[in-house]
């Protein structure tokens, strides 16, 4: 289902630009900004989650494997929802918004269920798991707000509950499950277990993650904000990234990248302080020139396409491989894959600090996005619901 969304909004987004690009007019319920925003911030990740929290989690907390059918009728709700909220962004906000409560009750009800794992578990080490419930419970907050908002027509309350969710729910689950699953993905090629795994720096980057809501919630109500507000932005996203930046390159000089998976994750990870670099940088020039100058969005899809796209890529193809019983290594094919999805972030980017070339470079963006993520989803999903490769059970 995670595959099947990522490919159907990789797809409608490129429809979206292309008619746009040739002025072919189309009709919208909900502003396109804001419907691109929820459905790619919470429409597939969500589903990953699923797949991963319910496998790995009861692991984590030392309980006997959840049963794949138990999780089939919130999932059911959430894809159907996911349905009829595209529709909704064509026809009518109440159908999203109708659809979008659909997604929020299948989350409502996958959250309990992780919850009700938390409560069971008696391991003494259970700072992640409760931290990836708290993000979840996030996560339905922010789904049911916008449920609201898409009933109230209400864009700046949608906008503010989908960047809140994409960093207080979405970030933050791929940080801290990130701390937590780095160092068993590389196995024993990690040699910076003792750099990686500290809990103050899980503290340190959930703690900014949820900053940055706050900071993206703010500029949604009080744009453009004061300078001395952007500096106070500068002076905690500058060292942030700097720390972020320090990793990828300690990273880089311990690991041996020639080993793809591990290549393809610091890849990822090097994007989360790129992403916070060019943040504050954007603040600087905003506070410079009172508000006039700016990166645009090239932070945040530095963030969402690299951090979190090169990563849910990494796992996701490292996770379809093991549990298929088949090599865990990234083949030619997915390594070709990664690199052109770097290529669609490397463009956005771009697109976005070079206004006069914003139109083609977003074309080709979203083109290698759409490349990226569609071939992905039909090479590993057609490995999904088939007995493993190896013959053992699964």
């Amino acid at each position: 289902m995670a595959a099947l969304m990522l490919a159907l909004s990789s797809i409608w987004w490129a429809v979206v630009l292309l008619t746009r690009a040739v002025k072919i007019t189309q009709f919208w319920a909900v502003p396109p900004a804001a419907a691109h925003a929820l459905l790619m911030s919470m429409g597939f990740m969500p589903l990953f989650f699923a797949g991963f929290l319910f496998t790995a989690g009861p692991k984590w907390l030392g309980l006997r494997e959840v049963a794949a059918r138990s999780l089939l009728p919130a999932l059911s709700l959430m894809l159907a929802g996911w349905v009829a909220v595209l529709i909704g962004f064509h026809t009518h906000a109440q159908l999203a918004s109708a659809g979008l409560a659909l997604v929020a009750a299948g989350w409502t009800v996958l959250s309990l269920k992780f919850f009700n794992l938390l409560r069971q578990s008696h391991v003494p080490d259970r700072v992640h798991a409760s931290l990836v419930a708290v993000a979840c419970s996030v996560g339905v907050i922010t789904l049911w707000t916008a449920v609201l908002s898409l009933a109230l027509g209400s864009t700046l309350m949608l906008r503010v509950a989908t960047q809140v969710g994409l960093w207080g729910f979405v970030a933050t689950v791929f940080a801290v499950v990130s701390h937590r699953m780095i160092p068993f993905l590389g196995g024993s090629a990690v040699a910076f277990l003792d750099a990686w795994r500290p809990l103050w720096l899980l503290w340190v980057m959930v703690a900014m993650l949820w900053l940055e809501a706050g900071f993206s919630a703010v500029d949604l109500a009080w744009w453009p904000g004061s300078a001395a507000m952007r500096w106070g932005q500068v002076a905690v996203e500058l060292p942030f990234a700097v720390l972020m930046l320090w990793l990828a390159l300690r990273w880089g000089r311990m690991q041996n990248l020639k080993i793809r998976l591990l290549a393809m994750l610091h890849g990822g990870f090097t994007w989360l302080g790129i992403s916070f670099a060019l943040n504050a940088l954007s603040h600087a020039l905003m506070a410079l020139t009172h508000g006039e100058l700016s990166l645009g969005l090239a932070p945040l899809h530095a963030m969402t396409m690299g951090y979190l796209g090169a990563t849910m890529l990494a796992t996701t193809t490292r996770v379809s491989s093991g549990h298929g019983g088949r090599p865990v290594a990234a083949d030619n094919i997915a390594w070709s894959l990664y690199w052109i999805l770097q290529s669609a972030v490397l463009l956005r980017v771009i697109a976005a600090i070079w206004p006069a070339a914003s139109t083609p470079f977003t074309l080709l963006a979203v083109a290698a996005w759409s490349l990226a993520t569609v071939g992905w989803a039909v090479r590993y999903g057609r490995w999904f619901g088939r007995p493993r490769l190896d013959g053992r059970p699964g």
